[in-house]
C-alpha cells in the first residue's frame, strides 16, 4: 500500500524542521535572510507555513544550519513533496483557500476526532443533503458551483472506502439527527448512510443526547486530526462562518482531545445510538 503524501502536510513539516534548526543554531530569521540573500519576511514566510519554500532556498537555510548527509537530503525530498499540487486544487475555484489547507491535511490523516453540533459532518454528507445545506446559505449560489463543491465533498469521501482510510470517531449532538435538511427523503436517507457508516469498523459514530444537558462543547464543532508519522503533530480545526482557525500548540491541542474526550464519555454507546439514528431515520420516513 503506497502511503499518502500530502503536499498540505510536507509544507507543515518542512516549516516546523526549518524552524527547529534556525533556533538550534542560535541564529534570528533576519540573520538567516541575509546568510542566504532574501527578505527576513520571506524566513516568516517559510518557517509559519504561509508559503512554500523554493528547493533552492530550502538548500541555502541547510547549508547555513549545516545539515549534511541523510538529514539533508530528506529535507529537500520534502521540500520537493511541499511543492506539488494535490489533487483538491482542481476545485480551489470553488473551495476558499483557508479550507484547501484542511483537505490537504485531512488526506493524510490517520485518525480524526470531530465533534458536529448542527449537521452531519462533510465526509458522511450523501449528495441531496450537501446541497440541501449549500442552498440554506445567505448567498445564493450558481449551480456550478453548487455542483464543484458537491463533487469536491464526495471526491473527499472516496477515502473512506480506500486501503488507507482514517480512523474516525465522530460525536454527532442529537440535533444534528432530528433537524431536517432538505426534507423527509433527503434526510432519511442521510440518516441511513449514517447507519451504513457506523457498521465499518473503522468509524464510530455516538451521539451526544439532549439528556445531556449543558457540556463544554457548547462552544461550536471542532476536530482534532493525526497523522501516521511522529514527525507530523496532531492539529486542532476549527470553523467559523469566514474562516478557520489551526491550532498547533501542545497544550491546545491537549485542551481539544481532553474536550473531546469528555464529550465521547458523556454520549450514548455506539450500539445505543446507532439504535437511535435508525429509530429517528425510521420516524422520518412516515
Amino acid at each position: 500500500m503506497t502511503a499518502r503524501r500530502s503536499p498540505t502536510v510536507r509544507k507543515r513539516r518542512l516549516a516546523a524542521e526549518l524552524r527547529r534548526l534556525r533556533k538550534e543554531c542560535g541564529l534570528t530569521r533576519e540573520q538567516v535572510a541575509e546568510r542566504i540573500g532574501c527578505a527576513p519576511v520571506t524566513i516568516t514566510r517559510i518557517e509559519t507555513g504561509q508559503s512554500g519554500a523554493r528547493v533552492g532556498e530550502v538548500s541555502l537555510m541547510l547549508e547555513v544550519y549545516g545539515v549534511t548527509g541523510d538529514e539533508r537530503e530528506a529535507l529537500l525530498q520534502v521540500a520537493k513533496d511541499a511543492r506539488k499540487r494535490g489533487w483538491w486544487h482542481q476545485y480551489s475555484g470553488t473551495m476558499p483557500k483557508w479550507f484547501q489547507v484542511y483537505v490537504g491535511l485531512e488526506e493524510e490523516a490517520s485518525e480524526i476526532l470531530t465533534y458536529e453540533s448542527e449537521h452531519i459532518p462533510g465526509l458522511f454528507q450523501t449528495d441531496d443533503y450537501i446541497r440541501a445545506l449549500l442552498n440554506a446559505g445567505l448567498r445564493t449560489l450558481a449551480e456550478d458551483e453548487i455542483q464543484g463543491r458537491v463533487a469536491l465533498r464526495l471526491k473527499r469521501q472516496e477515502r473512506l472506502v480506500s486501503n488507507d482510510a482514517p480512523k474516525i470517531w465522530a460525536v454527532l449532538n442529537e440535533a444534528v439527527i432530528r433537524r431536517h435538511v432538505g426534507g423527509r427523503e433527503t434526510m432519511c436517507a442521510q440518516l441511513q448512510q449514517l447507519c451504513e457508516l457506523a457498521k465499518l469498523d473503522h468509524i464510530n459514530i455516538v451521539v451526544l443526547p439532549f439528556s445531556a444537558g449543558a457540556h463544554p462543547g457548547m462552544e461550536g464543532s471542532c476536530s482534532v486530526l493525526r497523522f501516521p508519522e511522529p514527525a507530523d503533530p496532531d492539529v486542532v480545526y476549527v470553523q467559523y462562518r469566514l474562516g478557520s482557525i489551526y491550532l498547533e500548540d501542545p497544550s491546545d491541542v491537549g485542551e481539544y482531545v481532553d474536550l473531546f474526550d469528555h464529550l465521547r464519555s458523556r454520549a450514548l454507546g455506539p450500539d445505543e445510538s446507532l439504535a437511535l439514528i435508525a429509530k429517528v431515520a425510521n420516524e422520518v420516513s412516515k
